[in-house]
C-alpha cells in the first residue's frame, strides 16, 4: 500500500452541494458519492441535505434505487423515473448486481492469491443498541462476503482489502470484518478507539458497480478507486 494511500482515501464531502456525475443518459445516473454524506434525507431539519436531493436538483426524475451508508463513499446508480426504478431494484433484489468494495482495516490479512477468502457470518440487528447489528449464529440472517487482500503495509501493519458483498445486510462489510479481528478504520460504530483514531472517516469506498443498463441491455461496470491517486 503506498504511504499515501490513507490520504487519498480520506478526502470529505464537499461543502457545497455540488455532485460527481460519473455517468449520466436517458436511463440512470451513476455518482461518485462522498464520505459525510447521507444517500437519501434522514429525520430532522439538519439532515436534509443529501445525495438523492443534490442529484434531483440537476436530474429532476432521478429516484432512488439503492443507498450507501453516510460514512462510505463510492458508486452510487439513481433511475430516472419510475420504470427504470423498479427494473434496476429488480436486478439488486435478484442480485445481478455486481458491486465491490475497497477498504483499510486494522492488521496483516492473510494472501489469498486470486482467489476469495469467504466470510459466511449470520447477522443480527442488535436491538438494544439499534441501529448497530451483531453476528448471532442462533437468530440472525444468511450474511455472506468475499473477501480478497490487496496490499500489506507492513510498517502501518494496516492491509487493503477487495470485498464483495453476496448479501446485502445492514453495516454488512463493517461487521464482517470486525469479526475475524480486522476492523476498518475509522469506523465510528465498530471499531476500538485506537482504530477510530487512525484514520479521518471510515476507510470504506464503493469502487464497482457492474448491472445490465435497464433500457439496452448492455452490460456496464464502473470502476473508481479511492486509491487512483495514491
Amino acid at each position: 500500500m503506498p504511504p499515501e494511500a490513507i490520504e487519498a482515501f480520506a478526502g470529505m464531502a464537499p461543502k457545497e452541494p455540488a455532485i460527481c456525475v460519473v455517468y449520466a443518459d436517458e436511463a440512470i445516473v451513476v455518482l461518485d458519492k462522498p464520505s459525510g454524506l447521507l444517500s437519501v434525507p434522514g429525520r430532522g431539519p439538519d439532515k436534509q441535505d443529501c445525495l438523492s436531493v443534490r442529484v434531483q436538483a440537476r436530474f429532476a426524475d432521478a429516484l432512488v434505487v439503492h443507498r450507501l451508508d453516510m460514512a462510505t463513499s463510492g458508486l452510487i446508480v439513481m433511475a430516472r423515473g419510475a420504470v427504470v426504478q423498479r427494473l434496476l431494484s429488480e436486478a439488486f433484489a435478484n442480485r445481478t448486481v455486481t458491486k465491490r468494495y475497497e477498504a483499510v482495516v486494522q492488521g496483516e490479512i492473510a494472501a489469498t492469491g486470486d482467489g476469495w477468502r469467504v466470510i459466511d457470518l449470520p447477522i443480527a440487528v442488535d436491538w438494544p443498541n439499534r441501529p448497530l447489528r451483531v453476528i448471532n449464529h442462533e437468530t440472525g440472517k444468511p450474511s455472506v462476503t468475499r473477501l480478497q487482500r490487496s496490499h500489506f503495509d507492513a510498517q502501518r501493519h494496516l492491509s487493503h482489502v477487495l470485498l464483495e458483498p453476496l448479501t446485502g445486510r445492514t453495516h454488512q462489510l463493517r461487521l464482517h470484518l470486525k469479526a475475524i479481528g480486522h476492523p476498518i478504520l475509522g469506523d465510528a460504530l465498530y471499531a476500538p478507539a485506537e482504530v477510530i483514531a487512525m484514520a479521518p472517516r471510515l476507510m470504506l469506498h464503493a469502487c464497482v458497480l457492474g448491472f445490465a443498463h435497464p433500457v439496452s441491455g448492455v452490460a456496464m461496470e464502473f470502476s473508481l478507486s479511492a486509491l487512483t491517486n495514491a
